[in-house]
Formats: C-alpha cells, structure tokens, sequence
C-alpha cells in the first residue's frame, strides 16, 4: 500500500489555529450546519434534477441507446453542471429525500448520544415520523425511493419505486432512535422493512448459494452495491428478531458481494456488462456493508475480502494527501475534481475500520481537516463539488449534505464515549 503524506493545507488542522481540539472544532462546525438547516429548511435541489425533467430523462435515455445522438442532447445539461450549477432551480424544484431524512435522523441520535440535549432526540424523531408519512404508495410494506423518475441504462425507474439502496438506510435510523428512546411502532416498522426487504426483490442464481438481488422488485440488475445493502440489512434483522431466514436469505447475495471483488481488491459497479467503473463512494458502500456483517457474525469471507478491498482503496482511491479521489476506472467524462458525497464516506469507512487498519486514523484526521478548512460555506452548510474551476455551492441534502451530516455527528458520539469497536454478539452459519 501507499505512503499517505500530510501536506501542509490539511496539516493545518482546523483546531489548532483556535487552541481547540477536533472534537470541539467537529461540535462547533456541526452546530453551524443545524444553525443554517433551521433557516433553509428540509428540500432542497438534487444532483439529478437536470436529469428528472422530460428532456433531461429523454436525452439520457437516447445516450444509452444511442451514444453519438445522445451525447448531443445531454450536453447542454453537462455545461450547465459545470458552470451554471444553480440553474438547476429553473428545471425542478427543491425536493424532499427519504435518504437525507434516514441520515438527518441517524445524526440528531449521534448527536443526542453524544451530547445528552433533548432536543436532538426530538429532531431525530422528527425526522423518522417524516419517513412514516413519506414511504413508497402502493406498498403494505414500509419501504422508500426517489421522489422522482430516474432514467438509468436499465430502464426508467418510477417516482416511489422501492430500491434496495435506500431502505437499508431507513432501517438503521430507526433502529438508531430504538435504541435509546423506545417507541412501541418503531420494531414494527423494522420488520415491516425487514420483511419488505425479504419478500418483494428477485433473486438471479449464478451457482449454488450465490445470487445477486435486483435493484428493485422489478428488475434482473447485478449491482454489486445493492446485494451488499441487501446482505446487511437482512444480517441485521436476523440479529434484531433471531429469524434464521433473514441470513439464509442475506448469504446468497453476500457471498455474490464477495464473489464479485477482482483480484486486485477492487469492485466494478455492476457485473452484468453495464457501468463498468469503479468509484470512491460505491466502494465505501460495499466495504462498509461487509464491515458492519463481520461485526455481526465474525463472517471469515468478509474479513479477507476487506484486507483486500482496503488495500486497493488505499492505493487508487485516495491520493498522496489521504483525500478521496472520486474514480480509479472512470465510464464517462469527470468534470469536477472532488465530491462531498465521497468526503462523507470516506469519514464513514474510516470510522468503521479505524480500529483495525490504523491508516485510517490518519486518514480521518486529514478528511475531517480539509472538510473544515474548505468546504464548509459561511452560511454553514458543506459545499456539494469542487469544480475545475470553481465550486458547486447548491446545498444538496441527499447528495452528500445529510451524510457527512451524520458522518461527523457519528465522529462526535465515539468521541465522547471513546466507543470501542462492536464485537460479534453471536455467531451465523456462514
């Protein structure tokens, strides 16, 4: 693995010009986000509202199935990501997200944990009623997507179409609220996902107890992501309600996760042929989803296969500095030189996985320093992108905003309790 450096920008950690510590510096950069959260409020635009009008879902639709035609059409909206980014209020209003709520709730109970005020237990309630009152329609089961069709080169995807990626993020919420401020419809609700998770999306068997899960309940995808947000949430519910069919359903796709990791460590997005690229924060998502299962169940596939993912993120998905770097395999043009999105997750893996790889230490401190000194705006929300030239200073809840949210509220809970890590409660058939 490589030698991450400090340079002297992420070196000048953001505690030390003030006497403070990072603790306290984390405290005071978060309680600035809610500050401006209470006056901007709880929608706002979206990474893909260019692409949720009819042109925009048109013009993707054709670069799929067509690239020379369609590249033409989905131009101008590139142009206008790259140097226009706030025009995107003209094409689609500001928007409310289950994702951002999951996340907004899970760092208010950090936050409580952290701090012991009410009042963060309270917005974290509140965040989890909305989720009640915004789950899929037409589904029994409590469930969540997008509030808006999202064209991939799978097919167009409904407004309110469940996705495996989503849900898991609204079971952790509750369970985090559960956990210090039961409420008797909060374990009902979880297996209500539970089940939902279970039941409603296929499975494709590629050999014996190896299947990949669709993305939603309606397709044949092989994201290698979404079985790992499958694998996870199942582990834990079988976990939560000793259901021995919620790991013999998780196995299968788990063992695709592992199956599906390339010799050098690395994961493709997808193993069906489509989007062949590796990225910064897809990754994260699958290494912190087999984290957290060897965590449950000591699972011995899962740790070889993060001595080896953690290897090669190391090596090609952070640079000299320890700053992620958004690709390693790119599929498309990149018109931005780094991504909130990919600062969240990185400060999430690496509070996961500190205890056991100790660069990740040293890469936590540098995140959570060149976050503080550069890309939280004065009104106090994080910027979404920097630009080649320039930044994208459009507030984006779903995209980055709520996870690095939680990311540093999650920071603040361990330090303050100085947490150790979770050890396996009990052991899985694996």
């Amino acid at each position: 693995m490589k030698s991450i450096t400090t340079s002297s920008r992420n070196s000048a950690d953001a505690s030390k010009s003030s006497g403070t510590s990072m603790p306290e510096t984390v405290q005071a950069a978060v309680l600035r986000m809610i500050g401006w959260l209470d006056e901007f409020g709880e929608t706002s635009q979206d990474l893909y509202d260019f692409y949720a009008t009819k042109y925009g879902q048109l013009a993707k639709r054709t670069y799929y199935r067509r690239p020379l035609p369609g590249t033409l059409g989905v131009a101008p909206l590139v142009v206008l990501e790259g140097l226009a980014p706030a025009a995107r209020g003209l094409f689609w209003p500001k928007t409310r997200f289950p994702l951002a709520d999951a996340h907004y709730a899970m760092g208010f109970a950090y936050l409580y944990q952290a701090t012991s005020k009410v009042e963060f237990a309270s917005r974290a309630k509140h965040f989890l009623d909305v989720l009640e009152q915004t789950r899929c329609p037409g589904y029994k089961d409590y469930c969540w997507g997008y509030p808006f069709d999202w064209e991939t080169v799978r097919g167009n995807l409904a407004s309110g179409t469940p996705l495996i990626t989503t849900i898991p993020y609204c079971y952790e919420a509750f369970s985090a609220v559960q956990e210090f401020q039961s409420q008797d419809r909060y374990p009902r609700i979880l297996e209500s996902i539970a089940e939902h998770v279970l039941r409603k999306y296929s499975q494709t068997e590629i050999e014996p107890r190896v299947a990949s899960t669709s993305y939603t309940p309606n397709d044949d995808s092989r994201v290698v992501n979404a079985n790992a947000y499958r694998a996870f949430v199942l582990t834990r519910a079988a976990q939560d309600f000793e259901r021995q069919e919620y790991w013999e359903s998780a196995e299968p796709n788990l063992n695709f996760v592992i199956r599906s990791q390339r010799s050098d460590g690395s994961w493709l997005y997808a193993m069906d042929g489509r989007d062949q690229f590796t990225d910064h924060f897809h990754t994260c998502f699958v290494m912190k989803a087999l984290a957290k299962i060897e965590r449950l169940t000591g699972h011995q596939a899962c740790h070889a296969a993060l001595e080896r993912g953690v290897r090669y993120y190391f090596d090609h998905l952070l640079d000299k500095d320890g700053l992620p770097l958004p690709f390693s395999r790119r599929s498309r043009l990149v018109i931005y030189k780094r991504e909130l999105y990919d600062y969240a997750e990185c400060l999430n893996l690496a509070l996961l996985l500190r205890h056991r790889f100790p660069e990740f230490d040293r890469i936590l401190k540098n995140v959570l320093a060149d976050l503080l000194n550069r890309w939280q705006h004065p009104d106090g929300f994080f910027r979404t992108r920097e630009l080649l030239l320039g930044w994208n200073n459009v507030p984006m809840h779903r995209w980055g905003l709520s996870i690095v949210f939680r990311s540093l509220c999650l920071y603040l809970r361990e330090s303050s309790t100085k947490e150790a890590p979770i050890q396996p409660s009990y052991s899985l058939r694996s």
